[in-house]
């Protein structure tokens, strides 16, 4: 029998969060943002109008993909100033967190 075995939080080592992490984290938060804007407009009958199941699975993944695609070509901007604003608090909790800098008045 399998078992399942958790891992506490606490005990986990907290690996750092790299620029490309970050961007990648934020580029797909925004594609996210954006899929749920096109999704919004079908359903409201913003472009297709009635539809049966199959397109609509179609239109979904079509729509999932338009998302990631303009997410990674800059989309709204939202993942640069997100990126931005994760790189300055991470840059500034290591600040904090290294041992023997000296804190800043």
């Amino acid at each position: 029998m399998n078992e399942l075995h958790l891992t506490p939080l606490h005990s986990m080592a907290r690996t750092p969060d790299t620029p490309a992490k970050i961007r990648d984290a934020a580029q797909q938060f925004e594609a996210l943002l954006i899929g749920q804007i096109l999704r919004t407009v079908r359903e409201s009958g913003g472009w297709l109008g009635n539809s049966d199941s199959s397109s609509e699975c179609a239109m979904d993944y079509a729509e999932q993909q338009l998302a990631i695609v303009m997410a990674q070509r800059g989309g709204l901007g939202l993942a640069d100033l997100i990126a931005k604003g994760l790189t300055r608090q991470q840059d500034a909790e290591d600040t904090i967190s290294t041992p023997g800098t000296p804190e800043s008045p």
